[in-house]
């Protein structure tokens, strides 16, 4: 009788038809670089979604007295972001795609995830890139920043082995496709939100004159 990990393997998908000749390629540079490098990779890629948490809490202290708008965008970011991390998360269940790691066998610089910690597509890649879209709305410099982290965090998930590169592209890409509208309706109706938060708060309010 088979066991329920027998059967969480069987049940996932083989992605290395896609670009699993990158991957190893990316995976057979980490072996070879200095090890300060990969101890960057390896650092960014498990702490490195700290960095936009810090991005919006700058962007809301930066905005809170001089635009509502973008005040209470930075506010709802974090929300956005997480929505944005459901539909990944949703996406994992339904594909059911394998690790690389797990399915190639390959030594990686992080530890293979458990079997049913599904592939595809990356969740890390996906917090990256909605955060990075929602930034914009808040500041074009934040936002250029946050874009930059989040291809860098994209890449630092294949460096590390726990993603094929197909998968942190459909995590950008979900990030993006996500965040985008969601933005632009909180960023429509944010002047209104503004006012009520001044209204039912005791911190100054936001819309300012």
């Amino acid at each position: 009788m088979e066991t329920a990990t027998q059967l969480l393997i069987a049940g996932g998908r083989d992605g290395f038809g896609l670009d699993g000749t990158a991957y190893t390629e990316v995976v057979d540079a980490a072996h070879r670089a200095p090890s300060w490098l990969d101890g960057l990779a390896s650092a960014y890629s498990t702490y490195g979604l700290a960095l936009f948490a810090v991005l919006m809490v700058i962007g809301w202290w930066r905005a809170r007295d001089q635009d509502a708008r973008r005040a209470v965008l930075a506010l709802a970011a974090p929300a956005l972001t997480v929505i944005a991390f459901a539909v990944s998360t949703g996406l994992k269940q339904v594909v059911r795609e394998d690790r690389p790691c797990r399915s190639l066998r390959v030594i990686t610089l992080e530890a293979c995830p458990a079997p049913g910690d599904w592939s595809f597509p990356s969740n890390h890649a996906t917090l990256a890139a909605a955060a990075a879209v929602t930034l914009w709305f808040v500041s074009v410099r934040l936002g250029v920043v946050a874009t930059v982290a989040a291809l860098a965090m994209a890449l630092s998930r294949v460096w590390v082995g726990a993603h094929y590169p197909h998968d942190s592209l459909a995590g950008l890409a979900v990030g993006a496709l996500v965040a985008l509208p969601l933005a632009r309706a909180v960023s429509r109706h944010a002047l209104t939100a503004a006012g009520f938060l001044g209204r039912t708060t005791r911190l100054r309010p936001l819309i300012t004159s």
